[in-house]
């Protein structure tokens, strides 16, 4: 299921190049796993196609709570603009932003956020919150879910199932 700025479910309104920048994501998120991170991956692309940021989940070895793979990516996009408002930008993440991330995107003015998964227990643009239709903030965010949405389930799934897996004597 897709859900627009409208929140209306929809059969889906990809663009071109959406499945190739989730592909990236979904890569970065690959790296995050191999650092014991949980497998979240994250990029900027500005409105011209350019890839401005990209980041991976490292709240660990970062020690850092904020470490998102979102906030990194739009902290490497500022970076890279010159500036922290984004506008025009799309995000892409593997897993659907927690209300801190979209919160961040909001504030930076992305124009669209692409994610792959859906989290039913902290998402914020959907499913346990939808922060991208609040009338309580002066930015809306067109969010469109489920890009390679088994894929990207199947990577946090598999993680999450080894880690909880009994550990071999």
């Amino acid at each position: 299921m897709a859900v627009s700025d409208s929140g209306a479910a929809g059969p889906g309104r990809t663009r071109p190049g959406d499945v190739d920048y989730m592909r990236r994501a979904l890569t970065l998120a690959r790296a995050a796993e191999a650092a014991g991170e949980v497998p979240v991956g994250a990029l900027v692309v500005a409105a011209d196609g350019r890839i401005v940021g990209e980041g991976w989940n490292q709240p660990i070895a970062a020690h850092d709570p904020t470490a998102h793979a979102e906030i990194l990516a739009l902290r490497a996009a500022g970076r890279a603009s010159g500036s922290y408002r984004l506008g025009g930008a799309t995000l892409y993440v593997t897993l659907e932003p927690c209300p801190m991330c979209l919160a961040a995107m909001v504030h930076a003015r992305v124009a669209r956020l692409v994610f792959g998964a859906w989290d039913p227990r902290q998402g914020a643009a959907g499913s346990a919150f939808d922060l991208t239709r609040s009338r309580s903030l002066n930015h809306a965010v067109d969010a469109f879910g489920g890009v390679l949405a088994d894929e990207c389930g199947a990577l946090l799934k598999q993680f999450f199932a080894r880690r909880r897996a009994p550990a071999d004597d």
